[in-house]
């Protein structure tokens, strides 16, 4: 019997581990490990290993881990955590015939071609173009950016940073809410708006602006203050969605994203709720002249739990992916 792969989903919180047979796109054994649990990649994935039981005699000899940063050089250095390592070194060491480091929003955008309709909840109207590119955006710990293409064999990622782009305010309301990141930050990348941590502090900005006491220090906090009620939460989690309706918006023209807008990451499907009732959809298509295109242009959230697991079989062994 042929070894199971080894794939991996890797963020600057968690490490999703899984295993996959042969020709299959069904992970098993799916565990994620606290990346802060662990002093470097290889102890997490040994770590892994002893948790899933794999015996000495089906060792992977393959495998392909998707990571929250860029990923083009040998050194890779993780975003947000303390990880970093050499690809050709964690090869040796592990023993793999096939080593394949790819991004992962890479590997969220390889992904969804896998994804079941019913992991498929639409934001509005529009209708996707066949053999188009697609967008694939979400904020979670931060704000991941990629494209897809169908290939003639295969489907082909776009991998990006666009999650660093510069924020650009698109009202008067933003403009006031600006200072406090640039007080933060310095430059502000749409990134720092649009993650748990931006939630959060876009939560302490409004209530700087309103000269009110703070009363919740996390992104679950805001959120659950928001169901409650609570008008500073509450308008919070409202402008995140709008903001995030304008940064697809941008991004969807830059790819020219008419086979569709698929959103992923670990927030917005806490925030389906919101969703219906808040300004993403005016904000994604209110582009000027580009409006019309961008209204047609259909948006899904992707409610799948392990989409990055799926990109990262497709990657396995897709040949459009090095």
């Amino acid at each position: 019997m042929s070894r199971p792969a080894l794939i991996g989903d890797i963020g600057g919180t968690n490490a999703r581990f899984a295993l996959v047979r042969p020709g299959d796109f069904a992970p098993y054994e799916i565990r994620t490990l606290a990346c802060a649990d662990y002093p470097t990649l290889e102890a997490a994935i040994h770590a892994y290993l002893e948790a899933a039981g794999v015996s000495d005699a089906s060792v992977p000899q393959e495998a392909c881990l998707a990571f929250a940063c860029p990923v083009h050089d040998d050194e890779v250095r993780m975003t947000n955590n303390a990880w970093r390592f050499s690809k050709r070194q964690v090869q040796a060491a592990l023993d793999l015939t096939l080593f394949k480091v790819i991004n992962d929003f890479t590997a969220q955008a390889l992904g969804v071609p896998h994804v079941a309709a019913d992991d498929l909840v639409p934001v509005g109207s529009g209708e996707a173009e066949a053999h188009r590119a697609c967008l694939v955006i979400g904020p979670g710990t931060g704000l991941g950016v990629a494209g897809l293409f169908p290939g003639r064999h295969a489907w082909i990622p776009l991998s990006t940073e666009g999650g660093h782009v510069t924020f650009a305010p698109t009202d008067a309301v933003e403009q006031q809410l600006l200072p406090y990141f640039r007080d933060c930050y310095g430059r502000v990348s749409v990134e720092r708006l649009l993650c748990g941590q931006g939630l959060l502090d876009l939560y302490h900005a409004f209530a700087r602006l309103q000269g009110a006491e703070t009363r919740f220090d996390s992104p679950a906090q805001v959120t659950q203050a928001a169901r409650d009620g609570e008008s500073l939460a509450e308008a919070s989690v409202l402008r995140f969605l709008k903001i995030l309706g304008d940064v697809c918006g941008d991004a969807a023209l830059t790819l020219g994203a008419r086979g569709g807008v698929y959103l992923c990451g670990g927030i917005v499907p806490r925030l389906l709720d919101w969703l219906p009732d808040s300004d993403f959809r005016r904000a994604f298509a209110d582009k000027g002249r580009m409006s019309a295109y961008n209204a047609d242009i259909p948006v899904w959230v992707v409610t799948a739990p392990w989409t990055g697991l799926l990109g990262a079989c497709e990657a396995l062994h897709n040949e459009e992916v090095t």
